[in-house]
């Protein structure tokens, strides 16, 4: 927030009124005693001698890491309200101009701690918490497509980059003569599924397309699928379920891509469910990362007790085509980045396109919330 203008009492009261009332809001959406009970009845299951017996020992701990997450976040907020009316108090004192310029820098550290805040408090969902496995598919408009999908990997890695996240490109496989036709991706960290989850679908690029001779407009699409890493469900593989393949790297690569078997496919056979990983140093690297997205995607399905609840996961198969996308990237004949979904826009195509999308993922989470 700019502060070039000098700094007003009266609009600084306003501010820091705003914010107060914005965190008494937050800390409204808080079922603080149900939160208490639930975390007292788990702390009581989890003391009981037969626990560490029971199958779902790993999924109560969890939950009371989080609901102790939530009771601290919410011991925060009635912190930083208990200051903030303290602040509020002082500037009703006769001579508080000497203490605007201090007041003003907590005002703009306030207002960045309640956008991030505001995230927390809407990620609150079983997966939301954990690894993200992003893939990137190349859909109609041809080497259009393809280069959109690979300007799209390069986005999610800078948004990873730049918001601490572990991003690693686990499987490529390029396309004919420029960009990707598919790309894997896991994304570690804090709530990584929770924050990518509302970027699955079709992200549609309009552009001049650097292809065409006569530079003309094109239009082009790709499908993003967003899966949460699940490494504690028990899922039961037999030896004879699995077929593995191995084979050469694709793409470039050093000596060892190039003239070994490195790269590696499983398909689990009872579900057609097939992953690949060639982007690992070894064979044994690349089969432990694809068995790890195996196992993902198989417990993701068996745990869904019907269609409806697939589809909350992992979203309804969509075409890569006209009228499904939910985001739009045109670069000419203006500059726009709009969320179909939201109807939030932005002008600084590249700027999004550099990895800013968190805006983009704000306002999902804010319509999923009031939805």
């Amino acid at each position: 927030m700019s502060r070039e203008k000098p700094l007003e009492p009266s609009l600084l009261r306003t501010e820091i009124r705003d914010l107060r009332e914005k965190l008494a809001e937050f800390a409204a959406t808080i079922p603080l005693q149900n939160l208490r009970e639930r975390r007292e009845f788990l702390v009581e299951r989890s003391s009981q001698q037969d626990f560490w017996q029971t199958a779902d020992q790993t999924e109560v701990l969890q939950e009371i890491a989080r609901l102790d997450q939530r009771l601290t976040l919410y011991q925060q907020i009635q912190q930083e309200m208990s200051e903030i009316d303290t602040w509020f108090a002082l500037m009703e004192e006769k001579d508080f101009t000497p203490m605007l310029a201090e007041l003003a820098g907590r005002i703009t550290g306030w207002q960045q701690w309640i956008r991030q805040l505001e995230t927390q408090l809407y990620l609150v969902g079983p997966y939301d918490e954990r690894n993200a496995i992003l893939s990137i598919h190349a859909g109609a408009g041809g080497r259009d497509a393809q280069d959109w999908a690979e300007i799209l990997l390069r986005m999610y890695l800078r948004w990873a980059d730049r918001n601490n996240f572990r991003a690693e490109v686990v499987d490529t496989s390029p396309g004919e003569e420029a960009g990707i036709k598919s790309a894997t991706v896991e994304v570690k960290g804090d709530k990584a599924y929770g924050l990518l989850i509302n970027e699955k679908g079709v992200h549609r690029l309009v552009r001049i397309s650097p292809f065409d001779a006569n530079h003309r407009r094109h239009t082009s699409f790709a499908l993003v699928e967003v899966i949460p890493e699940i490494e504690n469900e028990t899922v039961e593989i037999g030896d004879d379920d699995l077929r593995i393949e191995t084979f050469r790297s694709s793409g470039h690569g050093g000596q060892n891509v190039q003239k070994t078997d490195t790269a590696v496919r499983i398909t689990h056979i009872p579900s057609g469910v097939a992953v690949q990983c060639q982007n690992q140093r070894s064979q044994l690297q690349n089969k432990a990362t694809a068995m790890k997205i195996l196992v993902s995607r198989l417990a993701q399905i068996a745990s869904e007790k019907d269609r409806q609840r697939l589809t909350e996961l992992r979203g309804e198969y969509l075409t890569a085509a006209w009228g499904n996308q939910i985001r739009s990237y045109v670069l000419h004949p203006y500059t726009m980045v709009k969320d179909h979904r939201t109807g939030y826009e932005v002008g600084d195509v590249l700027r999004v396109l550099d990895g800013s999308i968190e805006d983009f993922i704000r306002q999902n989470l804010r319509r999923e919330k009031a939805g």
